[in-house]
């Protein structure tokens, strides 16, 4: 089992016998005795790179690794104990610094890889050490090697240095991520180089302040330097979190608590290792994507760029001067071209054109550059030319939204006018429409391609053909959805017309039913709808459509056509008008004889077969009227049937169309016209009894000498000869008039009044009659109870017992 030694390495058994030694001339030394890997040198302390790291990396077993390992490196100042930490976070053997003495130890960068894991491990020399002074050339360089080659770049510091500048070297990282962002800004944001974890580790951490208010302490920092780093103009807007993630972490202090120190220090350590935690500091994304054969090449490359490039020097104090200098005067020239620019800024937002856009640009650029030249021109020539570009690179940025909006209003102003122009160019009924669109569509091109040349001003590589582009596709979107309208109001009013004239056709040819029926009405749609399509091309030809275009109006002609005639033919043979269609039929048979005279049946008329005969030909109708069908093979008519139709859309099938009635829907109206029929015979049958049930002749003689007496009294009495003439002639009348209902109906209703009012009597008389004789039972009882000391008394308690009663 591994254990740590007390200089933090891990050791193989339970001896702790370690040998730490300056390693000369880079080579790799290797600790026999623990049985660690060897660590190597990868870059001396005159700033050489070891070439042969490839070989060692083949020593650690990791050549053959692929993207299967991890890299990470140390950075902080010297004497922080770097070394240490790593010794006892990955199990390397780093030399420690010895507690008797103050020195630097860790001279130049040496690499190791990590006990039971696949990870390299840098060690870089420490920062602000007395062993080399002011010169912080070597420590500028091996912080952005560091930073640039590994995944998790450690930051060792002690708590008593968070908030401080230099002792949290913050200037050191200010001018590394200065010129990170210079040399592999583009490839991170291109996403061709992987992103850095920075882990904040706070070493002696007593407790005293919050963390989280030293981890706020620590982000301020970091977020003030990235905010006034020099970028590049194409980074300008680029954030500290574009590039880089950040992570804080703790531990206490290693002499006075070194079990809580040791057990921090494990937990840090299984963050390297646990894939499974949710903290787990190795991720995927971190991951620069170089294989382990290829590390020693590409390290090689990084701290060749980081050699060569001069922006790690430190300005002199000439180019200060002209920096600040230069600043001020671009500062002053920025501030009053913002005054300017302001005034155009709000009536662009609001989505105006504004005239003379491009000169008024022109002037404040131009003014705002002379005003910096005249200033600035007189110092360090470089700086000068240097800030004159981020100048114009600020100006230019302000212009570039005003011309941009510009080209936005411009490009809807335009699109708005070509509306415009072709709504009222298609008004009324003598139109070309290619003419009134070519036009329409040369005068906006023309107008847009004017403004937009004068809002384009020299010096900024601004460019109006993508938004002119835009604008001619839109124009024509515009266009084509104009000639779709136009084109569906065309085929609704040949559509309406259609329906009008088929319209009487079908309704006689449906009413007649005759064994031709659907011929008559399939050659009136088919001469119709040859009509309605010659009208389509007649007036798409101005339109300007092309040959698909027009089978595919032609082909929706029809099938609206089609649909326009099955819904005129519904409507004729729907439930109740079908049954109308069959009654006539039937009664025209039935009622009627072949002459068309009203029949009157007599007893000895075949009423049971003229029944038959009649019906059975109605109802050989009913087959004719459920399907289209035509006796003439030239009449048949088809349409395609929609085989791919969208789920949210009712399929079209032609074949299903040609069925008037399904079969329910037959024997349905087959069932309703059959008991309509049954009335009919009944009633035939009812006229042929009433005729045979009359009133012999003889019984008229035989009444007349019965009742010779009676009426010889009625006949020689004036009085009631009298009142038979007033009753006869008033019946007379009342019948020559029609009155005869309505005489009826005032008898019925003053009868009924007359039983009302006489039934309400009756009951007010029994009423009475029982009021009295419970007043009477009243009286003795109320008497024998003292309840009363006078007859009224008793009278009005009477009364009110019986009003409740019967209330």
């Amino acid at each position: 089992m591994a254990v740590l030694n007390p200089n933090g390495q891990y050791i193989n058994g339970h001896a702790s016998t370690t040998t730490t030694s300056s390693i000369p001339n880079g080579h790799p030394t290797k600790d026999t005795l623990n049985g660690n890997f060897d660590r190597h040198q990868i870059v001396d302390e005159e700033k050489k790179f070891t070439q042969d790291l490839n070989a060692q990396i083949k020593e650690w077993g990791l050549l053959d690794a692929g993207f299967n390992y991890n890299l990470v490196a140390v950075f902080g100042s010297q004497s922080t104990g770097k070394s240490t930490l790593l010794n006892r976070l990955f199990g390397t053997n780093f030399d420690v610094m010895q507690n008797n003495k103050r020195q630097q130890t860790t001279k130049g960068i040496w690499m190791c890889r990590g006990h039971d894991m696949n990870v390299m491990v840098m060690d870089v020399e420490g920062t602000d050490g007395r062993e080399r002074g002011e010169d912080q050339d070597f420590e500028r360089k091996s912080a952005l090697f560091s930073l640039a080659s590994s995944e998790v770049m450690i930051v060792n510091l002690w708590e008593h240095q968070v908030g401080l500048y230099q002792g949290a070297n913050m200037g050191l990282l200010k001018t590394v991520f200065e010129v990170n962002l210079g040399l592999f800004g583009k490839k991170a944001q291109d996403g061709t180089s992987g992103r850095t974890l920075i882990l904040f580790v706070v070493r002696d951490y007593a407790g005293e302040t919050p963390f989280d208010n030293l981890t706020t302490s620590l982000k301020d920092d970091l977020d003030r330097i990235w905010e006034s780093l020099v970028k590049p103009a194409e980074l300008k807007d680029v954030k500290l979190g574009d590039y880089f993630d950040l992570d804080f972490t703790h531990l206490p202090h290693k002499i006075h608590q070194p079990e809580r120190f040791e057990q921090e220090v494990q937990v840090l350590r299984s963050r390297f290792v646990d894939r499974s935690r949710e903290d787990f500091l190795f991720k995927p994304l971190y991951h620069k994507r170089i294989p382990a054969d290829g590390v020693s090449f590409y390290m090689s490359n990084i701290w060749e760029q980081v050699q060569s490039n001069k922006d790690l020097d430190l300005p002199t104090q000439q180019e200060l001067l002209a920096q600040f200098r230069c600043d001020e005067i671009a500062a002053v020239a920025l501030s009053e071209f913002n005054e300017q620019a302001k005034s155009q800024k709000r009536p662009v937002e609001a989505g105006n054109v504004v005239p003379g856009l491009g000169g008024l640009m022109h002037n404040w650029r131009q003014g705002a550059l002379e005003r910096y030249n005249q200033d600035a021109s007189r110092y360090n020539q470089a700086v000068y030319k240097r800030k004159q570009a981020e100048l114009l690179n600020t100006i230019d940025a302000t212009l570039s939204p005003l011309f941009l909006g510009q080209l936005k209003n411009l490009h809807k102003q335009r699109l708005g006018a070509f509306k415009k122009a072709l709504q009222d160019g298609l008004k009324g009924e003598e139109y070309n429409y290619a003419d009134v669109v070519k036009k329409a569509r040369s005068d906006c091109i023309e107008t847009f391609s004017e403004a937009a040349q004068e809002a384009c001003i020299e010096g900024p590589h601004w460019s109006w053909q993508e938004e002119l582009e835009l604008l001619e596709e839109e124009i024509k979107g515009v266009a084509d959805q104009f000639r779709k309208d136009e084109t569906k109001k065309m085929v609704s009013l040949i559509e309406r017309t259609f329906k009008k004239a088929i319209s009487e056709p079908v309704e006689v040819a449906l009413t007649k039913a005759s064994t031709k029926m659907w011929d008559i009405v399939l050659r009136t749609f088919k001469e119709r709808l040859q009509k309605a399509e010659a009208s389509y091309l007649n007036k798409a030809i101005s339109f300007n459509c092309t040959e698909e275009e027009n089978t595919h109006s032609i082909a929706a002609l029809r099938k609206r056509t089609w649909l326009a005639l099955r819904e005129k033919i519904n409507e004729q043979t729907g439930e109740t008008a079908i049954l109308g269609k069959l009654r006539a039929h039937f009664e025209e048979r039935f009622r009627y004889d072949e002459q068309g005279t009203p029949r009157v049946w007599q007893p000895e008329d075949d009423i049971d077969g003229a029944f038959k005969k009649a019906r059975d030909e109605t109802m050989d109708l009913i087959p004719r009227y459920a399907k289209i069908e035509t006796q003439d093979p030239d009449l048949s008519f088809e349409l395609p049937s929609d085989e791919d139709s969208p789920l949210s859309e009712e399929a079209f099938d032609f074949e299903e169309s040609l069925i008037v009635l399904s079969e329910t829907k037959s024997l349905e109206i087959t069932n309703k016209f059959k008991k309509e029929s049954d009335a009919y015979f009944v009633e035939a049958k009812r006229s042929t009894v009433v005729g045979i049930a009359q009133i012999p002749t003889w019984m008229y003689g035989l009444l007349l000498i019965l009742g010779w007496n009676e009426a010889m009294f009625v006949l020689f009495n004036p009085l009631y000869l009298a009142m038979m003439l007033i009753l006869g002639a008033g019946g007379y009348i009342i019948l020559q008039l029609g009155l005869a209902g309505p005489v009826y109906q005032v008898a019925r209703t003053v009868g009924g009044e007359v039983q009302r009012q006489v039934s309400s009597k009756l009951r007010e008389h029994f009423t009475d009659e029982a009021m009295i004789q419970q007043q009477q039972q009243y009286r003795p009882q109320a008497a024998r109870n003292g309840t009363s000391t006078s007859t009224d008394d008793g009278d009005d308690a009477w009364r009110e017992e019986l009003n409740q009663k019967h209330m």
